[in-house]
């Protein structure tokens, strides 16, 4: 499979994949998995996402 990025998209895989050590397939693969979640909480008229910071800290992400 091909795929085409605007800079700004590839700049957002090279900037994932130094922080995860992660291969570009990988992170592209974690990035359909998430986008695919946060559609399914748009269809179901919305939800929300808890984040937990490696400090312990949770954030509420809100989806509407």
């Amino acid at each position: 499979m091909t795929v085409n990025l605007t800079p700004r998209a590839y700049g957002a895989l090279e900037r994932s994949t130094e922080l995860t050590g992660d291969n570009r397939t990988d992170v592209i693969n974690r990035a359909l998995l998430v986008y695919s979640l946060i559609n399914e909480l748009v269809e179901q008229g919305g939800g929300s996402l808890t984040v937990v910071n490696k400090d312990g800290e949770r954030e509420r992400i809100h989806i509407v």
